[in-house]
């Protein structure tokens, strides 16, 4: 596969700067966040905004995205009907749990969070939407990787650098197939501070016709409140949840299991 001109790769970078917390950046603080030098930076943010992706504040010449991005990102979202026929239920289970509710789908070694919303508490766990994260940390991650074919998850094991983000992230592969054994056994994913220390979660399957899990259905909020009691609740909602979406997808649960199918399709 060819690498992507220097031209696209440093419009790309730049356009990864923009986030949530930061929707406004300026030439001086994107050439600070990518590394690059400022008159490119400079000359790259121009080409974006002349192309509709970007727009610029006339008062203080800071950029953010354009309206074309989000016609993208409808385009994008128009291919998951996971999402759509989901998407009730989050709320459903949001209002029930009280905790912060995210889906994520399988986009190669990575999974990412296609949909979120957050907990209406003052202390809570914030998933961004269209995040990357990684299959060795976290309930949804180890989710994909126990459901993965086994050459896949040992290629993945093989792969993937994985880095500790806390104390108590799985880094060991003997560990990590163990875990993934136990996963499948009981049909769902636990995790205690293994992505953010003081906050844990729970990660539930959500399968296709073909038996094959499309995504994950997770319930998230400070390990504080994630008490043995807590757990076990909203591990039995999270699962009937994810079960009730499934049917909807057309699943039939007395089928076999059949792996993993990826959000998207290059």
């Amino acid at each position: 596969m060819s690498k992507p001109s220097s031209t696209l790769s440093h419009a790309i970078q730049l356009m990864d700067c923009f986030s949530k917390d930061e929707p406004y950046l300026g030439v001086r603080e994107a050439a600070r966040m990518t590394g690059l030098p400022t008159s490119t930076v400079g000359r790259t943010l121009v080409s974006l905004k002349d192309a509709g992706l970007l727009v610029q504040d006339d008062d203080t010449r800071q950029y953010t995205l354009a309206g074309k991005v989000l016609a993208w990102a409808e385009v994008y979202s128009a291919t998951l009907d996971v999402r759509r026929v989901a998407l009730p239920f989050i709320y459903d289970i949001q209002r029930l749990t009280g905790e912060t509710i995210s889906l994520y789908i399988l986009e190669g070694a990575e999974r990412v969070c296609v949909e979120r919303l957050e907990s209406d508490q003052n202390v809570r766990v914030v998933a961004r939407v269209g995040r990357y994260l990684p299959l060795h940390a976290g309930s949804a991650g180890k989710l994909f990787l126990a459901y993965l074919p086994e050459d896949k998850r040992e290629e993945v094991l093989a792969n993937e650098t994985r880095y500790a983000f806390t104390p108590l992230t799985v880094t060991d592969p003997a560990e990590l197939r163990k875990q993934c054994r136990q996963i499948l056994k009981q049909g769902f994913a636990l995790s205690h501070g293994e992505w953010t220390y003081d906050a844990s979660g729970v990660a539930a399957p959500i399968f296709n016709p073909r038996g094959q899990m499309i995504a994950a259905l997770t319930v998230s909020g400070p390990t504080q409140r994630f008490t043995e009691e807590k757990v076990e609740q909203v591990t039995k909602t999270c699962v009937r949840t994810a079960t009730q979406i499934s049917r909807l997808l057309g699943y039939n649960p007395s089928q076999d299991k059949q792996g993993v199918q990826p959000g998207r399709q290059n």
